[in-house]
């Protein structure tokens, strides 16, 4: 019968075998105050040995060589027969005693440098030979029997270690055993996730047949989508610059929706080259604008609704300045989201603690992003990322009057704007900020009165543009836009009333730019 787990085991031989060798010296003089033996391997064993810890090679330790350049050197009974044993099993002791096996109760490894070697650009056969095979072997062989074995993958592990043996006399109890079994088996799947995925990388394959979520918990969040939900994020170790990887520099505790909504901000602002500020609520635009500086993009993008932005998340494309900050708090808001925060901008924003501050260190290009993923009950939805860039050479003008320098310059900014709106999506502009924007209604007629009845209240839609991210079923639409005061509008065209959309354009003497791509974003 299987003796109960929770017992506390003394470690009196470890196995130590590590790529990344931080604090492995120290830790491994730690062991030694306890009377552990320790068994190495490599470049582990030759560091334990120059700085004096007393350690027997695992060559000598199976009467067997390393071969084949290293790549068979702990696959061998003495190492897994040591670590697997059932400490309990009569017949497990007895094969031990028959062959000669010595238990081994720690293992100590963490695996070749994968990952590094592959972001490195290194050579296919050099990714190759970092695929480890020993290492996790003897990972998974220890926290399958957590029962009697400690497996031990980070050395920000050794800490807890270390203390609890000294409390304990040398043992580590099952609670610890147990949880850092857990952390072995993560360790070895998400290694095992990396190499698959990278295989599948080099067929060429954007949909693998095999999807492998890869993330660690940056943190646990306030709170979900509402106060009574719970919440946590997780970084993929394929997470461009944004939201997800930014550096919290201030403020209160982040929930779901501050990055939810920091991270649609922040998409919206790296499509301009500019200066740019959005200003977004409930992952939704209410204000976008460009200008010289971060202060102007600001109030240009605040000028567009000053009631919608109270709460709201505020991004930049460019660093933020103390006089960009300042304007800023003359609001209530939730984030705000940079590539760069001054210093003196940093020293205005601490007189508003609650604030949450956001730098991502640098903008994102996001024509350079490969695929984007949303989760849904029992499955992810995945696709490429809408990193069409349309330039005044992808329009096609179709009406009798061209669109004017001023007009092109508002309707490519509209543009993309409305790549970042919910659809339907009609997006007003002037001098590059929006002016009036319907979005999430459930025909284009609706946002397109929306956004020009919204306007009303605060600059007017008279002498705008107009975006629409897709094509206008019906001139209804198109109408509103018009008697709002839009001179050019931009559409991807596509619609079997193309021709008498075009034909209500010119009769009201509107300019009228197609692009041949849909935007919509739901």
């Amino acid at each position: 019968m299987t003796k109960d787990p929770s017992d506390r085991r003394k470690i009196t031989r470890a196995l130590l075998s590590v790529s990344d060798k931080t604090r492995i010296v120290d830790f491994a003089k730690h062991l030694t105050k306890h009377k552990v033996k320790i068994l190495s391997t490599g470049g582990t064993f030759k560091a334990l040995k120059s700085s004096g810890v007393p350690v027997e090679d695992v060559a000598t330790h199976t009467a067997f060589p390393e071969i084949m350049n290293g790549r068979v050197k702990t696959l061998h009974p003495k190492i897994h027969g040591g670590i697997l044993a059932d400490r309990n099993d009569e017949n497990h002791l007895l094969s031990m005693r028959r062959q000669g096996i010595l238990p081994i109760d720690m293992v100590v490894v963490n695996l070749y440098p994968f990952v590094q070697v592959v972001r490195s650009g290194a050579s296919l056969n050099d990714c190759i030979e970092t695929i480890d095979i020993g290492g996790p072997s003897m990972i998974r062989s220890a926290a399958k029997n957590y029962a009697y074995v400690t497996a031990v993958t980070g050395a920000d592990q050794y800490g807890a270690i270390i203390e609890e043996m000294g409390a304990l006399d040398g043992c580590l109890g099952a609670k610890t055993r147990r949880s850092l079994a857990l952390k072995a088996f993560n360790h070895t799947a998400q290694y095992d996730a990396h190499i698959a995925t990278w295989m599948s990388a080099q067929t060429g394959e954007v949909f693998p047949e095999t999807l492998f979520a890869i993330g660690r918990r940056k943190t646990l969040l306030s709170h979900g989508e509402n106060p009574h939900q719970k919440a946590g994020l997780y970084v993929t170790d394929s997470a461009s610059i944004g939201a997800c990887t930014a550096k919290k520099m201030q403020g209160k505790a982040l929930s779901y929706n501050n990055i939810n909504d920091a991270n649609a901000a922040f998409h919206t602002v790296c499509e301009h080259l500019q200066p740019t500020c959005a200003i977004i609520k409930h992952a939704s635009p209410c204000g976008v604008a460009t200008a010289i500086d971060a202060q102007k993009a600001f109030k240009g993008a605040f000028s567009c609704d000053t009631s919608s932005a109270f709460g709201g998340v505020v991004a930049f494309n460019c660093p933020v300045s103390a006089a960009a900050a300042a304007e800023i708090t003359k609001i209530f808001v939730e984030v705000i989201i940079a590539p760069k925060f001054h210093r003196d901008a940093l020293h205005v924003l601490r007189k508003f603690p609650n604030i949450r501050v956001l730098e991502t260190g640098s903008a994102v290009n996001l024509r350079e992003g490969a695929v984007e993923q949303r989760w849904i009950d029992g499955g992810i939805l995945m696709q490429s990322r809408d990193s069409a860039n349309i330039v005044r050479d992808s329009l096609t003008v179709v009406t009798k009057r061209q669109p004017t320098e001023r007009e092109l310059e508002n309707l490519l900014f509209a543009n993309k704007v409305s790549k970042h709106a919910k659809s339907n999506a009609i997006i007003y502009a002037r001098n590059l900020r929006t002016v009036g924007i319907g979005q999430g209604q459930p025909s284009r007629l609706q946002s397109a009165k929306f956004g020009a009845e919204q306007s009303t209240r605060f600059l007017g839609t008279q002498e705008s543009v107009v975006a629409s991210d897709a094509f206008f079923p019906f001139k209804d639409a198109l109408e509103v836009c018009i008697d709002a005061g839009a001179t050019a509008v931009i559409q991807p065209g596509g619609s079997k009333n193309d021709n008498t959309i075009i034909k209500t354009a010119d009769d009201a003497g509107v300019a009228m730019v197609l692009t041949h791509k849909r935007c919509f974003k739901h």
